[in-house]
């Protein structure tokens, strides 16, 4: 096997961790996702992981909590999750470092772009916690920002649904799939594949956008080997 992508940077939902739980984290699923990981970080793919926290907490959903504290809320549930899979990596024998953006220096290195860079060029998996470490920012946009900070080639964004429709494909039996979109279709055609800022940021800094399924976490080494699965993002 041969990798297309030396530096990915890897999406993974909060809802993925959790499974047919749908809240908290299932552990089978999360090994079979981490499992994937390792293949590819055997591969020689340097590997950086951003990871939401839905399945513990929705700050859009907290009612009349104040936006700025749910959304610190929503960041240490990130955190959570990003611990989680760590210690799965570390069972698998995979050397492994989270970084925060916000400081928790007890649990994890603060986020210091240079140390992450350095982290991946040593091999190791980074996880990146708390998203931005700002309010009214999602975990997509923390994505973007991230891969554009660490020079990553794509992002891989792991979703349950097996690439981007023109319409819910949940909702619409008629719906469309995409091979490929370009940016400027997913911002005036206001698809759900991110966020605007973070299809914005992606679209600037010409970072394109893998969309897979994470149903079979072995899309995760076909992603990184460039097989056509889900549907690819970018400016064209």
């Amino acid at each position: 096997m041969s990798m297309k992508y030396k530096r990915v940077l890897l999406k993974l939902s909060g809802e993925a961790l959790a499974g047919e739980k749908k809240f908290g984290l299932d552990y089978n699923i999360m090994m079979d996702i981490c499992k994937s990981i390792k293949k590819a970080v055997e591969m020689k793919v340097e590997i950086a992981i951003v990871v939401g926290g839905g399945n513990f907490w929705r700050g859009r959903s907290s009612g009349a909590m104040d936006r700025t504290r749910a959304d610190h809320i929503g960041m240490l549930g990130t955190t959570m999750n990003a611990l989680a899979v760590a210690d799965v990596l570390e069972e698998l024998g995979v050397n492994v470092r989270v970084q925060t953006a916000l400081s928790i220096q007890a649990v994890a290195e603060p986020y210091i772009r240079n140390r992450a860079v350095r982290h991946l060029e040593k091999g190791r998996v980074v996880i990146f916690g708390c998203g931005t470490g700002n309010p009214f920012f999602s975990t997509d946009t923390a994505s973007s920002l991230r891969a554009a900070e660490i020079e990553a080639e794509i992002i891989l964004k792991a979703t349950m649904v097996d690439g981007v429709y023109d319409k819910d494909p949940n909702k619409y039996s008629d719906a469309i799939k995409y091979d490929r979109v370009s940016f400027s279709t997913i911002l005036n055609k206001r698809l759900e594949v991110m966020d605007s800022t973070a299809a914005s940021m992606c679209k600037d800094n010409n970072i394109p956008i893998l969309v897979f399924d994470l149903t079979d976490s072995n899309n995760i080494v076909l992603a990184v080997m460039g097989e056509k699965i889900g549907t690819i993002v970018e400016e064209f």
